[in-house]
């Protein structure tokens, strides 16, 4: 993707987020944020009792990177396994948005992905309530 391909996402994941807005009765509800640019979100994740997520969406304010790229990774995570999520290396957030973005602004660019998964890892620590861990799918 070219610089101005990559520009025209991101504002459209700002203007127009993606999986925004809460989940009733969501299974893991996580907040995140960065105190110092103000950026804060809170990530929802509903997964089925296999593992498989079924919503994810965010609350939020902050920067057009926070927002955009929180609603570009729960977009890529939709659908995935808790286990899949939880192994999404970090640099699914460059290659999404671009190293040099990243690379300016990492707390800003990571924030959704770190969210993510601290909301999955709260997931799979209750696992009492049934969940598994899942299998990783090929793709």
């Amino acid at each position: 993707m070219n610089h101005d391909e990559l520009i025209e996402l991101i504002l459209e994941h700002y203007k127009s987020p993606k999986n925004r807005g809460p989940i009733d009765n969501a299974r893991a509800i996580q907040n995140g944020g960065n105190p110092g640019c103000g950026d804060l979100i809170t990530v929802y994740v509903d997964a089925d009792d296999e593992g498989v997520v079924r919503r994810l969406s965010f609350e939020g304010e902050g920067c057009m990177v926070s927002q955009a790229g929180t609603s570009i990774i729960l977009e890529q995570a939709q659908g995935k396994t808790l286990s899949e999520i939880e192994n999404m290396p970090a640099g699914i957030v460059s290659d999404t948005l671009g190293k040099r973005l990243v690379a300016t602004r990492p707390g800003c660019a990571y924030l959704g992905l770190n969210t993510l998964k601290l909301a999955v890892r709260k997931l799979l620590a209750q696992d009492t309530h049934g969940l598994k861990h899942g299998e990783a799918r090929g793709g």
